[in-house]
């Protein structure tokens, strides 16, 4: 049985290795704030979730039983506190797509991309990011977000066909801007 360089850190921090813990934090750190800022809509809110989620798996990583799925556990511990955020703030108040997307830099490629995908719906939006984005496997999302992986397959179809339909409404109204010029 072959142990990725991932799993040794992970074991490394619930021994106590503070490095250890460190290293993984890095290396998962654009992960966190790209889902943080697909919940939150803020860099402020995004920045304090992760600090807090940062704080909480270090002071529970002792709780991690599977270390293979640090990255999942992590992410949980991340959603669990954005969607206390929103709890606690009691109402939301959405940004537009384009300040979503400027706010999230050049993380997803294209800016096209970026506004679409921030014009979704939130489920459809976290669903797609974790998948596309951060590469996670349904099954993965599904532990995450706790639902049935049905369902996961479900939202990633209909992200996938509001993102179609975003994309090609763009497309035509292009071309027809062009056409009439």
């Amino acid at each position: 049985m072959i142990i990725n360089h991932q799993e040794k850190l992970v074991k490394k921090a619930i021994k106590g290795n503070r490095a250890a813990f460190t290293k993984l934090i890095k290396m998962h750190e654009q992960t966190l704030y790209r889902v943080s800022i697909s919940i939150l809509r803020s860099d402020f809110d995004s920045a304090d979730a992760v600090q807090t989620t940062i704080m909480n798996a270090y002071e529970n990583i002792n709780k991690l039983k599977q270390p293979p799925y640090f990255k999942t556990w992590l992410t949980r511990i991340l959603i669990n506190e954005c969607y206390q955020m929103l709890r606690n703030r009691k109402q939301v108040v959405p940004l537009p797509a384009t300040e979503l997307a400027s706010s999230v830099d050049k993380e997803y490629g294209h800016i096209e991309v970026k506004e679409v995908v921030a014009m979704l719906p939130d489920d459809l939006r976290l669903v797609i990011i974790l998948f596309y984005f951060e590469a996670l496997k349904v099954k993965e999302i599904a532990e995450i977000l706790e639902m049935p992986e049905g369902t996961v397959k479900t939202h990633l179809h209909r992200g996938r066909k509001q993102l179609y339909t975003f994309l090609t409404k763009e497309e035509v109204g292009e071309d027809e801007q062009k056409r009439t010029l």
